[in-house]
């Protein structure tokens, strides 16, 4: 019996791999093992990025947050302790957007916490 090979499959998984590639540098685009890795790889950078995400954008507003909270003459510690004793559920994200966008609601927010 004649040896049976499926190339038309090969070829379109080969091509689908090189597809995804497009845009990469040197053998990561137009080598199909390399370009395995290299996609591999990709994706798993992208699983860990969606991640540090969220804890790039907690700092950055906790960072908005103390910077204006000093004015008032308290720490971002002592602030988010008293608006927790003060039952003030508002999370750190809309408390930095008010911060920034809203002076006059957060300032509410404060005095409502001294």
């Amino acid at each position: 019996m004649p040896r049976s090979v499926n190339s038309v499959a090969k070829r379109a998984r080969t091509k689908k791999m090189l597809d995804r590639t497009k845009g990469y540098f040197s053998k990561r685009r137009n080598v199909r093992s390399h370009a395995k890795i290299g996609w591999e790889k990709g994706l798993l950078h992208a699983f860990v990025g969606r991640r540090d995400k969220k804890r790039d954008f907690r700092s950055l507003w906790i960072a908005r947050i103390n910077a204006v909270i000093r004015e008032y003459g308290m720490s971002y510690s002592e602030f988010m302790g008293k608006l927790k004793k003060s039952n003030i559920e508002i999370n750190r994200k809309v408390l930095a957007d008010l911060a920034l966008n809203n002076p006059d609601a957060f300032k509410a927010i404060v005095e409502s916490v001294k």
